[in-house]
């Protein structure tokens, strides 16, 4: 008899830093005693599928619903003198589509890429401010946490980049990429030549920093408990096993949490000031949550539907996600506006011009 394997979609948490999850007992109603013969064969398939997973942590950020409502929220709810094409129903349905973009990327039918973009979806703080203040380019921060290995040789392994993750770089990078893109749009306009080109990479530009910047919101994210307490102390016996991450974010929010419960907890609309300070700032924000999602856990508070402390908890969450999508899209538009700064000649830049030609240009 055929016995259908479980989607990717549906078994990529039960490979864990202990080890893969006899999980596989008790998927879709199978029992231990239907399964003597395929238990070994399909945990087998599992860690050869899913190995390039277990270089760096896992994290798949709030699954595909909560990254749907909370790009949903944010692109419905932009200002009015943002471009009316943003605001269109299909440019709504296209942002909110790729809210879970990325995790797409994560298949093992795409090793290279998965094992490539898996670290930029959190940051470890805990390890990362061992270099004290992160520089605002990824290549430096590598650098920075490269020297840190040598300095640390005890903490050599956590300190590895993929391990300490680049979640404000990705996220600073695409924001970026997307002004560059409004600014585009800005000219095309301006100078009454075809937009719809430049449209449609802006809005793959803002659905797919959604995804990041959502992750941010996510306590477990942007700290070394990501799944499963690590602290030397536990005074409040908050749970060490693997699962809690997923526990949290997909299967709790699938049952227990609509886009209704989050839309009210929105924050009006504020254009950020200097992107990188105020993105790090509000991943810092998120770091304050991480006892609290244990708390609640300990209390039963992410099994079924939960209580209504744990709803309104993971709602707020994804309300500052949604609220801080919304404002970095507006905010690419307004600072879209500003002029480009002049190339000014340095002995860094002439060297980068070099290597890179085009960089000359910019």
């Amino acid at each position: 008899m055929f016995t259908r394997v479980p989607a990717w979609e549906e078994c990529k948490f039960l490979v864990s830093r202990k080890g893969i999850s006899t999980a596989w007992a008790g998927h879709r109603g199978y029992t231990r005693g239907m399964m003597p013969k395929l238990n070994t064969r399909l945990l087998r398939v599992a860690v050869i599928a899913l190995l390039p997973m277990m270089a760096a942590p896992l994290s798949f950020g709030w699954g595909s619903k909560g990254h749907k409502i909370i790009n949903h929220l944010a692109v419905e709810g932009l200002p009015a003198d943002v471009p009316a094409f943003m605001r269109t129903q299909a440019a709504i349905d296209e942002i909110t589509y790729l809210g879970p973009e990325p995790d797409r990327w994560r298949s093992p039918a795409e090793p290279e890429l998965n094992a490539a973009q898996a670290p930029d979806h959190f940051i470890n703080f805990y390890y990362a401010d061992m270099i004290g203040k992160l520089p605002r380019e990824r290549y430096k921060y590598i650098a920075e946490l490269t020297a840190a290995e040598i300095t640390h040789p005890e903490l050599a392994k956590e300190l590895q980049p993929d391990r300490v993750g680049f979640q404000p770089y990705i996220t600073n990078e695409v924001w970026e990429r997307l002004k560059s893109a409004m600014r585009d749009y800005r000219q095309l306009k301006a100078a009454h030549q075809d937009t719809k080109p430049v449209e449609a990479a802006i809005l793959f530009y803002a659905g797919w920093l959604g995804h990041y910047v959502a992750d941010g919101s996510q306590p477990l994210h942007v700290s070394r408990d990501y799944n499963g307490w690590v602290e030397p102390e536990n005074p409040n016996g908050y749970t060490t096993e693997p699962g809690i991450h997923s526990r949290f974010e997909t299967a709790f929010v699938n049952a227990a949490i609509s886009e209704g419960d989050v839309k009210p907890l929105m924050t009006p609309v504020h254009a950020v000031g200097d992107e990188w300070t105020d993105y790090l700032a509000y991943l810092r924000h998120t770091a304050t949550f991480v006892d609290e999602v244990y708390q609640l856990d300990k209390e039963n508070g992410f099994d079924g539907t939960g209580t209504p402390e744990s709803r309104h908890f993971t709602s707020e969450r994804l309300a500052a996600g949604a609220s801080m999508l919304r404002d970095l899209i507006y905010s690419a538009w307004v600072k879209s506006a500003e002029p480009v700064p002049e190339w000014h000649y340095t002995p860094e830049k002439a060297h980068t011009a070099m290597t890179c030609p085009c960089a000359a240009k910019k």
